[in-house]
């Protein structure tokens, strides 16, 4: 992932932080005050501007401001491309996967080297395919439907095959997801975190 530009920080060290104006949806689109970014230039300045800080707060650095991004699900967000890869929504082709998750919904997770991310429901379906049983069958709707009520039954055991890689399937509650993998959804100013 390339850096974002910090540059202008040194010029104005005080620019006041952003809050509430940009957002991050489950399909991976960049919206401002809740209307999506449709334009080519500033969704590509977006993503090379995406980054995130030691707290876990995920921001698009404008100039010297940090634009602090609300997070609808995960940081990142996967889709699949026309060569049956998979790329994050700043167009970054994932080279590595290093984990598979479904949620309570049976949306799934992928831990990939960057954090994780939530595949974007337009290609869960096509990615639910490489879901396969213990024996090596493919999954079918009433195993993939006894994994979700049951996640820990070791005869519902599933793993997610991808480029001929197996990652056992884990199940993850979607409320876990943030403190498990160290992010924050909702960025909030140091003056907001310590009122009452």
């Amino acid at each position: 992932m390339p850096e974002p530009d910090y540059s202008a920080m040194l010029r104005w060290p005080n620019v006041p932080a952003c809050y509430g104006w940009l957002s991050l949806d489950r399909r991976g689109r960049w919206r401002l005050r809740g209307e999506p970014v449709s334009h080519r230039g500033l969704n590509d300045f977006l993503g090379r501007q995406y980054a995130h800080d030691e707290r876990g707060n995920y921001f698009v650095q404008n100039g010297p401001q940090r634009v602090f991004v609300e997070l609808e699900y995960t940081p990142w967000v996967l889709r699949l491309t026309a060569d049956n890869a998979l790329e994050t929504h700043v167009g970054e082709v994932v080279v590595e996967l290093r984990g598979a998750a479904l949620d309570e919904d049976g949306s799934l997770l992928l831990e990939i080297p960057d954090g994780i991310a939530l595949l974007s429901d337009r290609d869960l379906p096509v990615l639910l395919g490489h879901l396969r049983l213990a024996n090596g069958e493919p999954a079918d709707d009433a195993a993939l439907l006894a994994f979700l009520d049951q996640p820990d039954a070791t005869a519902n055991a599933l793993t997610f095959v991808w480029h001929g890689n197996r990652f056992p399937l884990s199940a993850l509650r979607r409320s876990a997801v943030a403190g498990r993998y160290r992010f924050v959804a909702s960025p909030q100013s140091a003056a907001a975190e310590t009122r009452p």
